[in-house]
């Protein structure tokens, strides 16, 4: 296998966590598992929540994916693996640490695609029960929140 498809794999991989962390947002966590995440939208005292509990779901693929991959000389199996932890990295920057700011750096931004994302993340969080949600993605955003930023930045501006 080439280096390029090796990482091609890498980038699909990525790019296809965003459906699958949707479909499962959607669908798993506001659907039969709510009672891991619904910490998340109604928040309880302490650092962590059940909802934590999602990464180590996340996890695990990845890590299968890597260890049985390399163990039987499956270069494909290694390359899924580590685009689910890239993945994973991502959304743990941008949800925990930027969105919402568990660890409190990444603050302040004036950048409109992460003005967007945050703004979309809000979206959802007004939503305190496990109907009516929106916004499942996490970097993939409806226009929508895109074009309210620009418009807060114009009246801002003005």
């Amino acid at each position: 296998m080439s280096v390029w498809s090796w990482f091609g794999i890498i980038i699909a991989t990525f790019f296809f966590m965003e459906f699958v962390a949707w479909f499962t947002h959607k669908y798993v966590m506001h659907g039969f598992l709510w009672s891991v995440h619904k910490d998340h939208h109604q928040k309880e005292p302490g650092f962590f929540e059940r909802n934590d509990l999602f990464f180590l779901i996340f996890a695990v693929p990845s890590w299968l994916c890597i260890m049985l991959g390399m163990m039987n000389g499956f270069p494909e199996a290694v390359a899924i693996g580590y685009g689910i932890a890239l993945y994973g990295m991502a959304y743990f920057i941008v949800h925990e640490i930027f969105i919402h700011q568990r660890f409190k750096f990444l603050k302040k931004t004036d950048h409109l695609y992460f003005k967007a994302v945050r703004r979309a993340h809000k979206m959802h969080h007004k939503h305190l029960n496990k109907e009516d949600g929106e916004s499942f993605g996490m970097l993939l955003i409806h226009p929508r929140y895109l074009r309210a930023e620009r418009k807060a930045r114009r009246s801002h501006s003005n």
